[in-house]
């Protein structure tokens, strides 16, 4: 068993997906116009989905008003600081400072449009391909 995806009620999915596809190299793998306005998203690996929609049978949680430890969504990048400032020019907000870690990984918060905490993880070695 693997884990195909996790899900995110929000607002305006179509704006959100658009970010994200946009800003971390993913893509639209599934979507539909009609409610509940369902977008799939691939990462870059084709490994892991995230689903984003907006159904009125869920409670839209203000992700802004949660702690990033919370929830977060992770990213691995190769270059914490430059994609930091790469995503704040895109329109993300700053969540900290980078938390360089003893083992040799850098982490770093931040706040996509929405408040959806992200999380870049540049780690000095993989735990995962």
């Amino acid at each position: 068993m693997r884990l195909e995806h996790i899900a995110f009620n929000v607002d305006d999915p179509a704006a959100l997906a658009a970010w994200y596809v946009a800003n971390f190299d993913m893509k639209v793998v599934r979507s539909f116009d009609e409610p509940p306005f369902i977008h799939f998203l691939a990462d870059s690996a084709s490994k892991s989905l995230i689903e984003i929609y907006s159904n009125p049978l869920g409670e839209i949680i203000d992700y802004a008003e949660h702690h990033a430890v919370t929830f977060h969504l992770a990213f691995a990048v190769a270059d914490i600081e430059a994609e930091r400032q790469r995503l704040v020019a895109a329109g993300a907000t700053l969540d900290g400072d980078i938390d360089h870690r003893a083992n040799g990984d850098k982490l770093a918060f931040l706040r996509d449009p929405w408040g959806c905490a992200i999380q870049l993880v540049q780690r000095l070695e993989r735990m995962i391909d």
